[in-house]
């Protein structure tokens, strides 16, 4: 059932478009927004991913404008990323839609299943955010 429900809402949010993005791109959005900063190698251990497969990831969300690079304080070698402000635009349209598209379904749902699911969610958004925040970012490539 879980699973299924999980599958629905893929299917749901997947109605809202992500272009000019793709599905790893945009886990890469979400792990900058949180890690502002973040090197290319740590996010690269957070997306499960090798350097170089990171690093093209993010040459094209730099060419559409959504990542910054820049050096680091610490090291000339090593770079920085950041998201953009357009970059945090699009990830705050993407969640408008995505909830748009959501809240269609829960409108159509009794308010005492909306409201049970509503709290079983706020539950679990809870439980989720503090498993993903205390494990720090490599746990995020999970989320």
């Amino acid at each position: 059932m879980t699973s299924e429900a999980a599958e629905l809402l893929e299917v749901l949010w997947g109605r809202t478009s992500t272009a000019p993005v793709s599905a790893s791109q945009i886990r890469v959005l979400f792990i900058l927004e949180h890690h502002d900063g973040i090197n290319l190698r740590s996010l690269a251990d957070a997306l499960g991913s090798t350097p170089p497969s990171t690093s093209r990831l993010c040459d094209r969300l730099q060419a559409v404008g959504f990542v910054e690079r820049g050096p680091s304080a610490a090291s000339r070698r090593e770079l920085r990323l950041r998201l953009s402000r357009r970059g945090r635009g699009f990830l705050t349209e993407l969640r408008a839609r995505r909830e748009t598209a959501l809240q269609s379904v829960l409108e159509q749902m009794p308010s005492t299943q909306r409201t049970a699911l509503l709290e079983g969610l706020e539950a679990f958004r809870s439980a989720a955010a503090a498993q993903i925040h205390e494990g720090g970012v490599s746990d995020a490539a999970s989320a």
